[in-house]
């Protein structure tokens, strides 16, 4: 047997492995219990014929295209396809148009199944609105990017939202495993043996995309040679040939993630935080400046004076990648890292921020008090600009005297903790508060 003739169009077998074997019922669907399992809201309406409308979220392969493959068949309902790719306005009229035919002559539901909606722009989603507002057509979108970033929130109201998680390894390898033994829509017919440790590769190297799983699987299987007795015989050798390891993307809503968790985990965890920062840069391509800046913010927002120095590490760091680039820089800033992670932290200044921010949205105009006002001009003194004085001339550099304007005078914006060296400044603080009660 050889490829072209494996690849008759006029035989089923001419459709890949991946489509042949696409589960027709949800007994048959892959992963996802949390929203098909028994009982789940999901399988009840897919199974009592009551999709309302609904996005579908998920990484590639995780079986997005599969469950809607499901809903049309068990709906009575007209079921539409269309790929965002091509797909137009006019396209999506028309299928509104004779939806909107369907259901005044016939009383006949239509599902519109949208796949990559995220290349939809407003505009062309602005065209679905009416017709689902209306109940004219149930849309069911997919997409694997963030549909808070990529859907109109409109649309996205409207819609019931279900993420899909990624599959794994054991979902591949079970796929797999179905495709070896179906004889009618699978591999079955071959004389296929394939070894444990190239079934295993196969499963690894897909990272829980079934549909890459079972392309690979049908490369090995019908690239290799047959046997004497017509047996194919599948080794690692072969699976290594079969399946690439697939390049990362780092579209916006995964960079936004992956800097998200550096962040997070600059404020527990030294491995986290250094494994996110070179996973987004030599993995995903993300600028190294990106994560460098997203530091410097840290060390005031999550630090601050309890370790003052972690500023100074990450601001050094930046200096460092301006003038030697990477790859070179990444030992200074991973160290700047290390060192913000490791410091005693405080988000003192964070809330003193958020405190004052709250003040001000809350109070008019405020007049800065007589004493502190500008006195280096003539006329001052008659006008009343005296009084300030020089905390420099009394003992331990400072002396009591009001400071913020008369509505706010007692107001405590920043209060230090006890963390690190910020423990010396809450001490300082208490000490002149003792003072001013006195």
């Amino acid at each position: 047997m050889d490829l072209f003739s494996y690849a008759d169009e006029q035989t089923p077998r001419a459709r890949l492995l991946a489509d042949r074997m696409r589960p027709e019922t949800l007994d048959d669907y892959i992963g996802q219990e949390h929203i098909v399992g028994p009982g789940k809201l999901m399988r009840r309406a897919i199974e009592g014929d009551r999709i309302s409308s609904i996005l579908l979220y998920g990484p590639p392969g995780c079986g997005k295209t599969t469950l809607a493959h499901i809903i049309s068949k068990r709906t009575e309902a007209d079921f539409v396809k269309l790929n965002a790719v091509d797909a137009s306005v006019k396209d999506v009229r028309d299928v509104i148009d004779k939806a909107k035919t369907a259901k005044m002559m016939y009383g006949r539901k239509t599902i519109l199944f949208l796949d990559e909606v995220h290349r939809f722009n407003s505009s062309r989603q602005d065209a679905l609105l009416p017709a689902v507002e209306q109940g004219i057509i149930i849309f069911i979108g997919a997409t694997t990017e963030n549909p808070y970033h990529y859907v109109n929130g409109a649309l996205l109201s409207r819609s019931t939202l279900f993420q899909l998680e990624p599959l794994t390894k054991e979902h591949a390898r079970e796929a797999m495993r179905r495709a070896i033994a179906d004889a009618q829509r699978g591999l079955g017919f071959m004389k296929l043996a394939i070894d444990d440790d190239a079934l295993e590769h196969i499963a690894q190297t897909a990272g829980g995309d079934i549909r890459r799983a079972l392309n690979a699987l049908e490369i090995a299987a019908v690239t290799t040679p047959s046997e004497p007795d017509g047996s194919v015989h599948v080794t690692l050798e072969v699976a290594q040939e079969s399946v690439r390891k697939p390049l990362a993307k780092a579209d916006e809503s995964t960079q936004y993630d992956v800097l998200s968790a550096f962040h997070k985990s600059v404020r527990g965890s030294s491995d986290a935080a250094l494994f996110w920062f070179l996973y987004a840069v030599e993995k995903l391509g993300m600028e190294p400046m990106v994560f460098i800046r997203r530091l410097i913010v840290a060390c005031s927002e999550d630090i601050g004076l309890a370790n003052p120095q972690a500023m100074v590490q990450a601001t050094t760091a930046l200096e460092a990648y301006r003038k030697i680039g990477w790859p070179e820089a990444k030992y200074n800033i991973a160290q700047a890292i290390l060192f913000a992670v490791e410091s005693p932290k405080s988000n003192a200044t964070t809330v003193a921020i958020g405190k004052v921010m709250e003040t001000i949205e809350h109070v008019g105009t405020m007049e800065v008090p007589l004493h502190l006002r500008d006195a280096h001009y003539k006329g001052a003194v008659k006008l009343g600009h005296v009084g300030y004085q020089y905390p420099h001339d009394f003992p331990g550099h400072y002396v009591v005297q009001q400071y913020l304007p008369d509505g706010l005078r007692e107001r405590a914006f920043y209060e230090a903790t006890e963390q690190g060296m910020e423990d010396k400044i809450r001490q300082n603080q208490l000490r002149r508060r003792s003072r001013s009660k006195g």
